[in-house]
Formats: C-alpha cells, structure tokens, sequence
C-alpha cells in the first residue's frame, strides 16, 4: 500500500517507484497518516508514528500542514520526506515540529536535558572538530544546545567558535554567563584563564575547575549539552565521567588501526563507569578527489565499521577528511553555519539526528525500543 501511495526519492536518498494517479483515490490525511506510519530509517526503525507524541493535519486550498511533537531533533530527515510528498500530492507539505525532549538520566545542573560526552582514546582524530560539529548540526536540527570544553589541558572550543578573546559575564557574582556563538552557548577553561597556566594544574586542581565549569555556569534551557572530553582514558578522563552525570557517549575514532586500538580503550572506560555508548563516528574515513570524485582511504578503510559490529554498537557516520572541515575550525567557522545545504554539513546533520535518535531508542522510557516492566500476577 504504501508503494502506491508514495512517490519520489526517499529521504534515504533511494528512489520508490509508485503510481502517482492512485494518490487522489485515498484521502489525503489517510495518505500522510500511513507514510509516517510505514516510513523506515535508521532514526525511526518503526515508522514515525510510533515516535511521535502527537499528531494533527491542516489542510486548506494551498497546503496540508503535519503538525508533530517529536522526542528528538529531525527536522532534516522530515523535511526531505515532506518534499517528497509535496512532489507526489502536488501539494505543498510542511511539517510542523514541536521538540519535547526529556532527560534520561536525573542529575541536578538546572536547565540542561541531557548531557553528551565526545571522547577519543587518543588526540588528533578530530574529536572537538567534531564536538562543534555535532553542537551546531543538532541546532540546525531544531534543538537547543550548549557545548562544555573538557579539556582543561588543551582548550581548542574558544578558538574553534572564533570566541578566542571572548570573556564571560555574571549578572550575580556565582554563576558565569556562557558565551554565544551562532544560538551556541559555551564554556571553557579557555576563556578565562592562558593556555599555558591551565597546561601546569594537576589533576585534582583540573578536576575542580571543570567541575566549576559545569555546576557554576548559568546554562540556558539546553536539549543537550556537548562535553567535549579530554583525549585519552587516564585519571582525568575517569573521574570527569564519574563526575559528570553523562546520559550516552560518542567515540571518535578514524580507520587507522592504532586510534581503533586507542578508541576500544574509550570504549571499555564508559563501560567501567556505567556510561551507555551511542556509537562510534569514523572520522577521515576517506579523501574525495576534488578532479574525478575517486574516494582515496588514506587511512585504512572500515575501521569503524568493524569496530562497531564487534563492540555491538552503532556506527553513527563516517566524515571525509576535508580542507575545508579544517579551515572552517581553524578560522572559527562551521560548515554548518556558513553552508547549511553543502554534503558536508549534511553529513553533519545525519549524524546528529543518529545521535539524538539513538540517546532516545536505547535509553528513553518513552521509546518503543526500550524495554516495559509489566507485573506478574501471582500464581
């Protein structure tokens, strides 16, 4: 049935073959109601209206709009659907989206949802790179989203967000106003004290002041809140994940086989402090040749991939290595921001909504995918 009733490219990218001429025999809220409820993906293995916490149609001479409250950000995936259905009603469908996420986790930072760390086992993978990434891209997805520079030794976040010289403000003299960039609120060790002061602190005096960062900065209301971790798996990293009350956490990685070595590590310490993991993002999977489009793995090819399915988890996307992924990060800029409709940014945006969508199918009591404790009645 829903062959028939749907046209166009799916909102994989893979073109449906139906017959357009069969639309105008079934009304058109029955049409919509079973697309969102026959449309699979990744982020909806059970179709969208088992996620969904409401839905109503408008329809009027020009449009048909779906207005949906949604757990998790998707508006990329559902816009690519409604142009889809506008192309196969000859109508224009808009879908409107209401976000309610919920936390999955208790913890007492005021207006913060859920917190997500994005660790490495190791540097130079592109962890932050990809932590900013990830912030904005949930922004562009339509959720409210903060970012917390972890790495007290090496602060990069500043930089990365072009707030190098930027300081933050108190309105009460307790807690700290973080700094915005492009609707992102941040904070890091970065901008209130030198590099080369934080580079000295032990870790006891690094611990302390990271937790500072997180408990005495005045967050706005945030969906999520991006901890971009330290690299590595020592004493520092250990004790910010037992610190910090993580929902789910993001390994970053790249197909060479020393970061997968060094990636399992990060693995196996989320596991120790009981952090669930999301999954893992392959980072310079490859190289587009910009002349003839050839895909160059300079690194090793399917590291992550294997990785994934021998850890049993989710492999959340692989980033090509870009120059202009590096440029953007070394001027302060995002592919997000300044080109929301290039292949990269989104990439970007896909897997963001593989993050956000895989926080709430493993770990939301709301999620059709986690499992319902019923009584047993005694015999």
């Amino acid at each position: 049935m829903f062959g028939k009733m749907f046209s166009g490219k799916a909102a994989n990218g893979s073109d449906t073959k139906t017959e357009s001429s069969s639309a105008p025999a079934l009304d058109i809220e029955t049409i919509i109601q079973e697309t969102l409820k026959q449309y699979k993906s990744d982020s909806f293995p059970e179709g969208i209206l088992a996620f969904s916490q409401s839905i109503t149609i408008e329809q009027n001479d020009n449009a048909i709009i779906v207005n949906l409250i949604m757990p998790f950000p998707c508006a990329g995936e559902l816009q690519l659907l409604a142009d889809s259905l506008s192309e196969s009603l000859a109508t224009e469908v808009t879908f409107n989206i209401t976000l309610k996420v919920k936390r999955v986790r208790e913890h007492n930072i005021a207006n913060v949802c859920n917190i997500i760390a994005v660790a490495s086992g190791k540097g130079g993978v592109g962890k932050s790179t990809t932590s900013v990434n990830l912030a904005y891209a949930l922004i562009a997805e339509g959720a409210k989203v903060g970012i917390l520079d972890a790495d007290i030794y090496g602060p990069s976040i500043p930089s990365m967000l072009g707030l190098t010289s930027a300081k933050p403000t108190s309105n009460d003299g307790k807690f700290m106003l973080p700094l915005q960039a492009h609707e992102l609120s941040a904070m890091s060790i970065g901008f209130l004290v030198p590099d080369e002061e934080a580079t000295v602190w032990r870790g006891p005096m690094a611990s302390r002041a990271f937790g500072q960062l997180l408990n005495e900065t005045a967050w706005p209301e945030l969906d999520y809140l991006i901890i971009d971790m330290p690299p590595g798996t020592g004493d520092i990293q250990l004790t910010l994940a037992q610190q910090v009350p993580v929902a789910g956490a993001v390994v970053v990685t790249t197909p060479q086989d020393i970061a997968l070595t060094d990636a399992l590590k990060g693995l196996v310490m989320f596991d120790k402090v009981q952090v669930p993991v999301l999954g893992i993002i392959e980072n310079m999977s490859y190289h587009v040749c910009e002349s003839c489009g050839h895909h160059a793995h300079l690194f090793g090819q399917d590291g992550g991939v294997n990785l994934a399915v021998k850890q049993k988890t989710q492999l959340l996307g692989q980033l090509p290595l870009n120059i202009h992924i590096r440029e953007n990060a070394d001027q302060g800029k995002s592919a997000i921001i300044e080109n929301s409709t290039s292949e990269i940014a989104l990439q970007y945006r896909k897997i963001a909504r593989n993050v956000s969508a895989q926080l709430f199918l493993q770990l939301d009591v709301r999620s059709p995918m986690t499992a319902n404790i019923s009584e047993v009645e005694p015999s």
